[in-house]
C-alpha cells in the first residue's frame, strides 16, 4: 500500500525546474543507463577510427572521427544538461529517454559506415530520433516552467529547424560535403548560447561535474576494453606476451594517470556562469574524443607491433602519443585561466605535454608516454602539497 501513492504519482509529474541549490543531487540509475548504452556508439567510433589509421587512411580518418564523434558528444550533451535542470523522473520522461537510447544505437549502427566511407545516411536518423525526444522533452518543460518558457521554447524550436537541415543535407549530392556539415554543426552549438540568453535554466553544478566524470570514466573504460581485445588477438595469433609488455604496462600506466589528472581538478567551482558551463561543456568535446582516441591508439600499436597495418613506426606512435597529449592540455585549460598561471609551477604541464610528445621517436613510446603521465600525476600531487602546506602556514 505504501508504493501505491508513488506509482501513481511516476505516471506524470509537472516538468517544473529542479533547484539549482539541490542537496545530494546526483546522477540516476536513468542517466547511468543512457551512458552504458551510449557508449556503444563511442565504441563503433574508436573502432572505425582504429580501421582507417591501421589502413593509412590518415586524414580521411581524422577528419571521419571529428565528424562522427560531434553528433554522438552533442546528442549527450544536451540531454545531460536538460536532465540536470527538469529531469522529475516520470513515466512520459522514461519513455523520452528510451527513445533516445534507441536513437543512440542507431547510431552506433551506422558509426563506422559514417567515419569509413561518409554515408552519413544511418547515423542521421538515429541523430534526428534522439534530438526530436528532446523537442519533447522541452516542450514539455515549457508548459509546466513559465519563468523559463521562453527559453524552453527557443530550445524546442532551434533543435527542430536544425534537424530538418540535417536530414535535408542527406538529400544533398554527396550529402553537400564538409561545409554543409559546418554549418548545421554551428547552428546546433548556438542554439543553447541563444535559448539560455531569455533565461538562464536550473542546471546544477555538482551534478553537471559528476555527469561528465563518469562518462569521461566510462569513455576511458572503453579505450582498456578496446586495448585489451587487441591484446587477445595479438597473442591468440603469433604474439608472445612479451612481445607486447611494453605496451600492456604503458598502456595501464597511461589510462590511470588520465583518470587521475581528470580527478584532481575541482570541477564545479568553474561552473558559475553561463559563459563558464558553455566553454566546459563545449571543451568536454575534445576530452572525450581524445580520451577514446587513445584506446584506438593503443590497439593501432598492439597491431603495429604485431606486423598488423601499413603505417610506419613514427605515425604508429602519433597516434597514441597525440591523443594523451591532447587530452592532457585540455583538462588543463578547462580548468585554469590564463591570469592563473603565474609561477614557475605551471610550466609542468605543458612540459609534460611536449615530453609526451617527443616520445613520439622512442623505441617505446607507449610505454614512454605512461610514464611521463605518472610523473606528471606525481609532479601534481607534490606542487599541491607545498601549495596547501604554504597556505597552512600563511
Amino acid at each position: 500500500m505504501s508504493q501505491t501513492p508513488f506509482i501513481a504519482d511516476a505516471w506524470y509529474r509537472p516538468m517544473i525546474a529542479r533547484p539549482r541549490d539541490e542537496k545530494h543531487r546526483s546522477a540516476t540509475a536513468l542517466e547511468l543507463f543512457f551512458d552504458l548504452c551510449f557508449v556503444a556508439a563511442v565504441a563503433q567510433a574508436a573502432v572505425a577510427f582504429e580501421h582507417e589509421l591501421a589502413e593509412g587512411h590518415i586524414g580521411h580518418g581524422i577528419l571521419g572521427y571529428a565528424l562522427v564523434f560531434f553528433a554522438i558528444w552533442w546528442a549527450w550533451m544536451n540531454f545531460t544538461w536538460f536532465a540536470s535542470a527538469y529531469d522529475n523522473d516520470d513515466v512520459p520522461y522514461r519513455l523520452l529517454t528510451l527513445v533516445q537510447i534507441t536513437g543512440a544505437l542507431i547510431m552506433a549502427a551506422g558509426a563506422a559506415e559514417a567515419l569509413q566511407h561518409q554515408d552519413f545516411t544511418v547515423i542521421t536518423w538515429g541523430y534526428v530520433v534522439m534530438r526530436l525526444a528532446m523537442v519533447t522533452q522541452w516542450l514539455r518543460a515549457a508548459r509546466s516552467d513559465p519563468d523559463r518558457r521562453t527559453t524552453c521554447l527557443r530550445y524546442a524550436a532551434g533543435i527542430l529547424v536544425v534537424q530538418a537541415g540535417w536530414v535535408g543535407r542527406l538529400f544533398l549530392p554527396g550529402d553537400g560535403g564538409l561545409a554543409v556539415f559546418a554549418v548545421l554543426a554551428l547552428a546546433e552549438l548556438a542554439v543553447p548560447a541563444w535559448a539560455e540568453r531569455a533565461a538562464i535554466t536550473t542546471w546544477h553544478p555538482h551534478h553537471i561535474a559528476e555527469r561528465y566524470g563518469l562518462f569521461t570514466i566510462i569513455v576511458l573504460g572503453e579505450s582498456i576494453t578496446a586495448a585489451t581485445v587487441a591484446v587477445r588477438t595479438a597473442l591468440d595469433g603469433d604474439a608472445a606476451l612479451s612481445d607486447i609488455a611494453t605496451l600492456v604496462v604503458g598502456g595501464i600506466l597511461t589510462v590511470f594517470a588520465l583518470w587521475w589528472y581528470y580527478f584532481a581538478q575541482d570541477a564545479p567551482r568553474r561552473l558559475t556562469s553561463l559563459r563558464s558551463a558553455l566553454m566546459w561543456g563545449y571543451g568536454h568535446y575534445v576530452v572525450f574524443a581524445s580520451a577514446a582516441a587513445v584506446g584506438a591508439g593503443l590497439a593501432l600499436n598492439v597491431a603495429h607491433t604485431t606486423g598488423h597495418g601499413h603505417l610506419t613506426d613514427h605515425t604508429a606512435a602519433a597516434a597514441y602519443t597525440i591523443p594523451v597529449a591532447v587530452y592532457i592540455t585540455v583538462v588543463w585549460l578547462l580548468h585554469h585561466r590564463a591570469s592563473e598561471v603565474r609561477n614557475t609551477n605551471d610550466i609542468i604541464h605543458p612540459g609534460a605535454v611536449l615530453a609526451i610528445l617527443a616520445a613520439t621517436f622512442s623505441p617505446t613510446p607507449v610505454l614512454v608516454t605512461g610514464i611521463l603521465a605518472t610523473v606528471l600525476i606525481a609532479a601534481t600531487l607534490v606542487v599541491g602539497a607545498r601549495a596547501a602546506a604554504a597556505t597552512r602556514h600563511a
